[in-house]
């Protein structure tokens, strides 16, 4: 806030990527210890105070998984496209609190009052079609209905009727499920990406599942390199 106080939200995990853009993200990020965990949230936290920063930002790490080792990569000082899974495991509403912070009001949280509890893991429904070469696809929305399932959030930008140009991002929908632990998390995004119904223009529902069922995610041994090595 702009009083001095620095409060960390947990990690998420954004490392399945394609074209150095994020396609899955989790959190917390699974396989990631104890200690590690503690350093990278102890440095995003001392990063902030360093430089007086206020409101919602996010300190990017990219980790050596042998080493362990972690490297800064830059802070995005702004809402991620990701923040509902934080949302989702932590219960605190990331837009509600940028616009009070921005409003000069001060955080009531407690750094110890703040838990992550379960998991939670969002996948990016994008207009192209994986089997082209991930061909961008444009026309107009003539279907759309969205599942409803518990666990499940979905925030989009389209419905029935909607043209999808080659003007903005290819972004259609962001799936984001919940669950007590990983694997159940899992399961509910895959049937929410089975059960969104988007006709007019191809969409990478089908591509996305078939990442959440490799061997790589499901043991989370994935990395920023998987997709270009599947």
């Amino acid at each position: 806030d702009k009083y001095g106080k620095v409060i960390h939200l947990f990690e998420r995990d954004c490392s399945i990527q394609r074209n150095y853009q994020k396609l899955i993200e989790e959190a917390p990020a699974a396989r990631l210890s104890d200690a590690v965990r503690h350093r990278l949230l102890t440095g995003a936290v001392k990063l902030a105070e360093a430089i007086r920063y206020d409101n919602a930002g996010t300190v990017e790490f990219v980790l050596d998984a042998e080493t362990e080792d972690f490297f800064f990569l830059e802070m995005n000082t702004r809402l991620q496209v990701e923040h509902p899974v934080t949302e989702m495991v932590t219960g605190i509403d990331l837009v509600e609190w940028q616009l009070r912070v921005a409003a000069d009001e001060p955080l009531p949280f407690m750094q110890e009052h703040i838990q992550c509890k379960g998991y939670a893991i969002e996948a990016r429904v994008i207009a192209e079609d994986p089997a082209q070469g991930y061909l961008p696809q444009t026309g107009h929305i003539s279907h759309y209905t969205e599942p409803h399932l518990p666990g499940l959030r979905i925030d989009s930008g389209i419905s029935k009727g909607s043209t999808v140009s080659h003007y903005y991002d290819a972004m259609l929908a962001k799936v984001i499920a919940s669950g007590p632990h990983r694997t159940a998390a899992i399961r509910t995004l895959k049937r929410g990406l089975a059960e969104l119904q988007i006709s007019g223009v191809g969409v990478n529902t089908t591509f996305l599942c078939d990442v959440l069922d490799t061997e790589q995610f499901q043991s989370a041994t994935h990395q920023t390199n998987t997709l270009g090595i599947l």
